[in-house]
């Protein structure tokens, strides 16, 4: 799926990050989501390396990265896990990037752009707004939709046993209600999902991860704004048609997090990497030339 892309382990503080690098050009990082790897990126990866060199990671614990074991939260805020990327990054060589990020790597992309202004030169969001405007909104739809983040907010090893009883049959039952289309999702991307999700250390990472958006990242979020901290960097929006009312919409509350903002909602589910693999080329191609040139 990643033809023309070589695998690097890089070593960060506490952590070891399976990066694919391809192609030539301007420096590009994909940080994909939940319960995803790298893979996400493989309908989109290809045809960005045609004009930038592309590093798709595996974050902090997932996929084929390695992350610290049974240890406090704190090693799975988005804080660290940017750092982590920050790392490799520079391990390539690269002071100054542009991020796209879907899901948990999107918040990941957020935090790197607001901690790290100088070397994040664009930003793409897609389907997340600021963890932070998450809670705030959280209410009966999102307790009922999104479970998930409240049950692996739970304190260690509750959802780390529940999710052991049968791993696969969570993780398609998770893929089926993110997509609109589970057909777009190939065969070999969700075995590879599949292969991640059943190794325990994996499932504890990502559990890790919610525990930290719970508290860490949120009180990071709060502690932006009272500072008033922005996104200084281009930032382009994306989200999933219908999701959002038109009084809120994703592109109304990042414009509160950032200085210059675009973006508009395309169809398909949560799954935009590999459901509407062109609408997001298009959108990204598009605004990387008007804010990159």
């Amino acid at each position: 799926m990643f033809e023309g892309f070589e695998r690097h382990d890089v070593e960060t503080e506490g952590a070891t990050i399976a990066s694919f690098v391809g192609g030539s050009g301007p420096p590009l990082l994909l940080l994909h989501g939940y319960p995803q790897t790298h893979v996400a990126w493989h309908r989109i990866a290809p045809v960005l390396a045609r004009d930038y060199t592309v590093v798709a990671t595996d974050l902090r614990g997932y996929g084929d990265s390695r992350g610290p074991q049974h240890v406090d939260a704190s090693a799975y805020s988005k804080r660290t896990m940017a750092r982590d990327q920050l790392a490799v990054m520079k391990q390539f060589g690269f002071d100054r990037f542009a991020v796209i990020g879907h899901d948990r790597g999107a918040r990941v992309g957020y935090r790197l752009a607001l901690d790290h202004p100088g070397a994040v030169q664009a930003f793409v969001s897609l389907t997340v707004i600021p963890t932070s405007e998450v809670w705030a909104r959280a209410g009966r739809d999102f307790a009922l939709g999104a479970y998930h983040w409240l049950l692996f907010a739970q304190p260690y090893d509750l959802p780390e046993r529940l999710l052991s009883g049968d791993p696969d049959f969570f993780l398609d039952w998770t893929l089926r209600r993110m997509a609109k289309d589970l057909v777009a999702l190939s065969d070999e991307a969700r075995a590879a999902y599949r292969e991640a999700f059943r190794r325990p250390a994996v499932r504890h990472a990502m559990m890790q991860d919610y525990r930290s958006g719970a508290s860490l990242d949120h009180e990071h979020d709060l502690a932006d704004r009272a500072a008033g901290r922005m996104l200084d960097c281009p930032v382009l929006v994306l989200w999933e048609q219908g999701r959002f009312g038109e009084t809120d919409t994703p592109l109304q509350i990042w414009r509160s997090w950032a200085v210059d903002v675009d973006g508009r909602a395309i169809p398909g589910g949560h799954l935009q990497p590999e459901e509407q693999p062109e609408a997001v080329l298009d959108a990204v191609s598009s605004f990387f030339a008007r804010k990159l040139g």
